[in-house]
């Protein structure tokens, strides 16, 4: 094993070893063995998952005055996904040991195995690939593989009572119900352009090898935000909005390209021909990542995908990727596409329903472009980007926007008064921040722990708080202390976040 491979693999075992320990995610279903594709959020992870779709929300959401948040029923009806498309076109390639009979993904084997990349590759090339390097099924060791073939990643549900077939799916991504809404919505928010809907859900995919943990899963949660706009005016914007970003640099890496780049919204709306509309909302997702999460520079880029890439649907597509070294290589983690009016014209042709709109003195189906997050991906990727390792200590250094905990605090030991005045101080911050509580053990190691978990800021009472109503804020990665009156704490702490 070379050694960046051997230091990812040791890097993923003790960041899962600290989300088993501290309770950020397991296995759904421990105790009786698990199910791979299957994990549940302990306290922590569900905490830092809750902000991060706050923080999502508080973004993107209120990025326009027509954008707006709905929920929706995660089993959707046969014919929705006839008309997508999903039926017919949401497969991943299967391949199937003809000895032991286990069944693997193609391109997940080829890929792991050839340290190539296969993604557009058909099933035909994907075989002879499989043939001319001799490769072995990865559990028994047989020679014996079969062709590769497509394989429906839908979970199929029948609805209603024994021996009737009332087919339904659950849904494979939040975005089907924004267009089942459309309609609706743009009648009930005064019939405006652009409108934004957002759902932040579960989706589900039949995954065949689910692997790296949260990273792909079978049930896994979305951040979508699908805009509908008149496609004469995607490469238009307004004035001052356009001014306002039209030298802001996006980091991305053309298809043609090998190296990432730099470019301003400008050149890109020049230069790469994108429209407008369309870079607006790639600087709207770089900057979410860049100074809301706090990802550096370094570890992001915008990457545009080829036409054999890209989903069937999307005339424009860029993927939000990130750096892990968990896993070795940039990984997608969300993406802007331009969807044009597949989906509503989909949607119009097979329900019958008519889903024009009368705007601009004219009739026409609204355009889509959609602003798509995978959540559990995302949090993964502030694990593995924040997670440090020091001469004495282990860290998640998050961002407080992301923190499973806001706040520690802590006595210096359980006598003198000391946990009573605690106990006060956490009931004055509860209210606002995200406090812990801990009085057990040495006060270094509860400092350790907190480390480990990511928590921004440690509050200690000690002898000298009982005598001036004083406290010291510690500060998680520089570790250095302040003193500051109890009275004053909270501005301080709003002040320093």
């Amino acid at each position: 094993m070379r050694k960046k491979e051997k230091e990812a693999v040791e890097k993923l075992s003790k960041i899962t070893t600290i989300a088993l320990k501290r309770g950020f995610f397991w296995p759904t279903a421990e105790i009786y063995g698990g199910k791979a594709g299957l994990l549940s959020y302990g306290h922590l992870g569900k905490a830092m998952k809750n902000k991060f779709e706050n923080l999502w929300k508080e973004y993107f959401i209120k990025s326009n005055e027509n954008y707006y948040e709905i929920g929706s029923s995660v089993i959707l009806p046969e014919k929705v996904f006839i008309a997508s498309g999903h039926l017919e076109h949401f497969n991943d390639p299967l391949v199937e040991c003809k000895t032991c009979h286990f069944r693997f993904r193609a391109d997940q084997f080829l890929e792991s195995r050839l340290k190539i990349k296969v993604e557009e590759l058909t099933p035909e090339e994907m075989s002879d690939l499989i043939r001319k390097n001799k490769l072995k099924c990865p559990k028994c060791g047989s020679w014996h593989l079969g062709q590769v073939k497509w394989f429906n990643m839908m979970f199929p549900i029948q609805l209603g009572a024994v021996g009737i077939k009332d087919m339904a799916y659950l849904t494979p991504e939040t975005a089907q119900a924004s267009y089942l809404a459309f309609k609706r919505e743009f009648e009930a928010t005064r019939k405006k352009l652009p409108l934004g809907i957002a759902i932040i859900g579960k989706a589900f995919r039949n995954e065949l090898s689910p692997r790296q943990l949260i990273t792909r899963m079978k049930e896994f949660h979305q951040a979508e935000l699908q805009i509908f706009f008149d496609p004469a005016e995607i490469n238009r914007l307004d004035k001052e909005e356009w001014k306002q970003i039209s030298k802001y640099k996006l980091i991305m890496l053309p298809q043609k390209e090998k190296k990432v780049k730099e470019i301003t919204c400008e050149d890109t709306n020049k230069k790469l021909k994108l429209p407008k509309f369309y870079v607006k909302n790639l600087a709207l997702a770089q900057k979410f990542y860049i100074e809301q999460l706090k990802i550096p520079k370094s570890k992001f880029r915008l990457r545009e995908l080829s036409e054999k890439e890209r989903a069937f649907y999307n005339k424009i597509h860029w993927d939000v990727e990130l750096e892990l070294e968990t896993l070795g290589e940039f990984r997608e983690v969300g993406g802007v596409h331009y969807r044009t009016d597949h989906d509503l014209g989909g949607h119009e042709k097979y329900s019958k329903e008519n889903l024009k709109i009368f705007y601009n003195n004219k009739k026409f189906i609204p355009h889509v472009l959609e602003i798509s997050l995978g959540i559990d991906r995302d949090i993964w990727a502030l694990m593995d980007i924040f997670f440090k390792e020091e001469k004495e200590r282990t860290v998640f250094s998050f961002p407080i926007t992301v923190s499973p905990i806001d706040i520690a605090i802590f006595p210096l030991v359980s006598r003198e008064a000391m946990p009573e005045k605690a106990k006060e101080v956490y009931n004055i911050l509860k209210k606002d921040l995200l406090c812990f509580y801990d009085e057990t053990g040495a006060i270094g190691r509860r400092y350790r722990r907190q480390d480990e978990i990511g928590t921004p800021y440690c509050i200690t009472i000690d002898s000298q708080t009982l005598k001036d109503d004083t406290v010291t804020i510690r500060e998680r990665d520089s570790m250095k202390q302040k003193r500051v009156k109890i009275g004053t704490l909270l501005v301080e702490l709003k002040n320093i976040m």
